[in-house]
């Protein structure tokens, strides 16, 4: 029986092939009562025959009447046609077959025979012949010994419907009980078992599921049922697992994120700052790779800050970098955290990366209050794909770092405040204590009139030339100090400050002078940028002071370590035996150099000129060791000049 079919299909099957079987032996036992009835019925009717044959030969021998002997004729021949007919009302049949249609055929030949010798021998015109009475009675009992044994044909046959039924009642017992065993009782013994199971908490357990009937579709519902069981009860401490990593992974994040804000509020310089970031930015993203660039006022050129196990020969190749050159450095106003695959193709933007052998770069946007101002990128030598905590957090970096930077530049502004104001105070101190001076000078001058009067010439000559003399460098030291203490820096580039002190050297002097800025590189810190002035000045006022010279010119190199050169075509000098004042000059721009860790060192011979550089180290810093950022860079060299 197919397994696909239900419960209630296959028991329909079942008791309707039973109930088959049982109406066709029903059927079958009746046709064969029903024959065997109409048998026997047929055998006395033919039994009778005998009798009437007996009483047609008395009949004949007691000489009965004419009417009395033709009735028991009539008698005869409707026993015969009765026989031959049957009589479904009685019921009477013959069992007709080949030797009882044979038999009955001759009883008939014979009758008609008899029939004519018996009518005759009534009628006194024939001799009475009991030999032929004898031998038709004969035929009469092979006629009855036939529809007996034909009788006895039907009863075999009765009877093997009977055993047959029996069996067949037999069977639809076992067939009822297999059945019930295999499409009930076992399916509900299999689901009673699996219950069992599961309330002994093994919730693997599954019931087999062999059809698609109801039983099937419940073993189905409860394997279900113990899998949904099996996967809450089995799952929940792999989900507390996993809920487990995911606040061990966000408290990692936070303590990350922690970290690295702690240390960009603890770190001083630029340098600490950035290499740090760098570092601790790799480790946590596990990035084979890390560099930190700065972008431009106009996002036209980026440069490195810092790297972290980044190739060096990739360090000077990208150490600048114009926009759109490459992946790195490529960034929009709108451009978010992404990962960028890396191809190994020459010609592609990304060759750097492809030679050393990335394959992922992960680039995040530095922004403060929507303003761009440079990106760190995360080198992997595999694929990477971000999930939105890591996408999270490495905002959440780049914003601390915007902010720690621009910390920096807020506090390195406020000094710069703060040592204007400081300067200016001087400025105002000493310009009031000379002018004191001035004022008792002027004071001497009007004693000495009177000493003129009192006709001292010689004496009034001598204190008139010495009070003249201080007069004039006490106005010149006065204007260098107001210059020197009220100086002022543009914040965004020191190229405009130097421009103005050189023009006003010019004035004071009228010397011409010359200005060129080659390369690029990181901008000042704005108090960086004061103490360079300062030097530049006081190179500029030794020029002024002792070299005598028609042209000077200052030559800027920015990169990563400024310099700057001061050169006239004066005098010159011998180093090594030069005049006091010249020692104290290079005394004064040695201790303002020491305060960004800078170095000056001057070149000079007699009659050849001299030049005073000043070297900056990659990240200056001023006297207290904290320094910062500028946020614009220039594109391209620049050369200033003026006649």
């Amino acid at each position: 029986m197919s397994h696909t079919a239900s419960l209630s299909t296959k028991l329909i099957r079942i008791g309707a092939a039973l109930l088959v079987v049982a109406l066709a032996s029903i059927g079958l036992t009746l046709w064969v009562t029903w024959q065997l009835e109409g048998g026997a019925a047929a055998v006395n009717e033919a039994g009778r025959l005998r009798m009437q044959t007996w009483r047609l030969n008395s009949a004949v021998q007691a000489q009965l009447p004419p009417a009395e002997a033709a009735a028991l004729v009539q008698r005869f021949d409707d026993s015969l046609q009765l026989l031959r007919d049957g009589d479904p009302g009685r019921p009477l049949f013959v069992p007709w077959d080949a030797e009882v249609r044979r038999e009955f055929a001759r009883v008939e030949d014979l009758w008609q025979q008899r029939r004519a010798a018996w009518l005759a021998e009534l009628d006194g015109q024939g001799p009475h012949s009991m030999e032929a009475t004898t031998a038709f009675v004969q035929a009469i009992d092979e006629l009855v010994h036939a529809i007996e044994r034909q009788l006895a044909s039907l009863t075999a046959v009765l009877n093997l419907f009977q055993f047959l039924m029996m069996a067949l009642a037999i069977g639809g017992a076992v067939v009822m009980v297999y059945t019930g065993y295999r499409y009930v009782i076992n399916p509900l013994a299999s689901l009673r078992e699996g219950l069992r199971q599961l309330e002994s908490g093994d919730f693997g357990t599954r019931v087999q599921v062999s059809s698609n009937d109801e039983f099937g579709q419940v073993a189905g519902g409860f394997n279900r049922m113990a899998a949904t069981l099996q996967g809450l009860y089995g799952g929940l401490e792999a989900k507390v697992q996993a809920k487990t990593q995911r606040i061990e992974a966000q408290r990692a994040r936070l303590e990350a994120l922690y970290e690295v804000s702690a240390f960009l509020a603890r770190a001083n310089t630029i340098e600490e700052l950035s290499k740090g970031f760098s570092q601790r930015v790799r480790q946590v993203m596990k990035a084979d790779a890390v560099a930190v660039r700065w972008s431009d006022e106009a996002n036209q050129r980026y440069l490195m800050l810092a790297s972290d196990c980044f190739p060096k020969e990739m360090q000077e190749e990208e150490r600048s970098l114009i926009a759109g050159a490459c992946a790195c450095g490529n960034l929009t106003p709108e451009a978010r955290t992404r990962v960028i695959p890396i191809h190994a193709h020459e010609a592609a933007p990304m060759r750097h990366c492809a030679r050393a052998g990335y394959e992922s770069l992960v680039s995040v946007p530095v922004r403060l209050q929507h303003r761009l101002l440079g990106e760190f990128n995360l080198f992997f030598r595999h694929k990477v794909v971000l999930n939105a905590d890591e996408t999270e957090l490495l905002d959440a970096l780049a914003s601390h770092l915007a902010s720690a930077l621009e910390g920096l530049r807020a506090a390195a502004l406020e000094r710069e405040a703060a040592v204007g104001e400081e300067r200016a105070m001087l400025a105002r101190e000493l310009h009031d204590s000379i002018a004191q001076s001035l004022s008792f000078l002027k004071i001497q001058v009007q004693l000495l009139r009177s000493a003129i009067q009192k006709q001292q010439p010689a004496q009034v000559e001598a204190t008139l030339n010495e009070l003249d003399e201080g007069l004039r460098e006490s106005i010149g030291d006065v204007r260098e100090l107001l210059v020197h203490f009220r100086t002022r820096t543009n914040h965004d580039d020191i190229q405009s400050a130097l421009q103005q002190t050189l023009q006003k050297f010019e004035h004071q002097t009228g010397v011409p002078t010359r200005l060129q800025v080659q390369g690029d590189g990181l901008q000042l810190p704005a108090d960086v940028q004061v103490q360079v002035l300062h030097v530049l000045q006081e190179a500029l006022s030794n020029v002024r002071k002792h070299a005598g010279a028609s042209h000077v010119s200052l030559d800027v190199h920015k990169g990563p370590q400024w310099r700057f050169v001061v050169r006239d075509n004066g005098r010159g000098f011998d180093v090594g035996t030069s005049r006091e004042e010249i020692h104290v000059g290079t005394k004064i721009m040695r201790e303002r150099a020491d305060r960004i860790g800078a170095t000056v060192s001057i070149d000079s011979r007699p009659g050849q000129g001299t030049a005073v550089s000043l070297i900056l180290p990659a990240y200056p810093v001023d006297a207290t060791q904290v320094g910062t950022i500028g946020l614009g860079l220039p594109s391209e060299p620049v050369t200033a000049s003026t006649p």
